[in-house]
């Protein structure tokens, strides 16, 4: 199983930049690009709320589930 971000997804189309979102929800550049590469393996709930709440979107605009294909296919 896998989750996906897409994060990048979403600021394009609210046409943010990642130091504008990083310096809005509080979190430095190094971490909010993490975030949006996929280099990280958890996120704070109160991060993904504060990212939420500066892109007006809800935490399924920024997070996909894509199941591996043993699991589709038992």
């Amino acid at each position: 199983m896998a989750i996906i971000l897409r994060l990048d997804r979403v600021m394009a189309d609210r046409k943010m930049s990642l130091g504008e979102l990083a310096a809005r929800v509080g979190i430095t550049n190094v971490n909010l690009s993490n975030l949006k590469t996929g280099k990280v393996k958890a996120i704070r709930f109160s991060t993904l709320n504060a990212i939420c709440g500066v892109l007006h979107c809800q935490p399924g605009d920024l997070l996909e589930f894509v199941p591996d294909e043993e699991e589709e296919h038992p």
